[in-house]
């Protein structure tokens, strides 16, 4: 007979893990722990929050979100050119970016995309630090398809090239 494993609920969750580092996201009554940062992914993270605070969003990172009582994740970015929402969004926004890290499995990347599409986010982004590729979810199509531009909500545009080449520039600086 196989084993069951028994299942947190959110009051089991916040007592073990709350935010406390390592950090885990709450999956259907499981703590599942987030992939490590390397230094690509901070890097591309605060590049990312100055690129949307230009563009006329709050940004923020590694905020949990509260929109669910069945998964709280971690988004590595999220932007929203409305009212704060403190100290966690219950309601969506506008925008949420994923950073693939090496130990990412990328069907649960996509299972957050389709989720967060169904709340009601309205921009859902993926990037690769390590091959420079980004997506955004199809609602329709309900896959990821591949981008050279994030086209923002509010029509402003940040381009992959813009995004990868600050990160090329920094990590010059920081090698010289």
């Amino acid at each position: 007979m196989a084993s069951t494993v028994d299942k947190l609920t959110i009051a089991e969750f916040e007592q073990q893990y709350g935010d406390s580092k390592p950090y885990h996201e709450y999956w259907f009554g499981e703590a599942v722990p987030k992939a490590m940062p390397t230094w690509l992914h901070s890097l591309l993270q605060k590049i990312l929050m100055n690129l949307l605070d230009e563009a006329g969003y709050e940004s923020g990172a590694e905020v949990r979100l509260k929109l669910s009582t069945d998964f709280e994740p971690l988004p590595d970015v999220i932007a929203t050119a409305g009212e704060l929402e403190l100290p966690y969004p219950t309601k969506p926004f506008d925008v949420v970016i994923e950073l693939l890290s090496p130990d990412d499995y990328f069907r649960r990347v996509i299972r957050k995309c389709k989720l967060y599409a169904e709340w009601g986010i309205l921009l859902v982004v993926v990037l690769d630090p390590e091959t420079r590729e980004g997506w955004a979810w199809d609602k329709e199509g309900q896959t990821l398809r591949p981008i050279g531009v994030i086209v923002l909500p509010n029509g402003k545009t940040i381009t992959l090239e813009q995004i990868f080449g600050e990160l090329d520039t920094r990590l010059k600086r920081r090698r010289s």
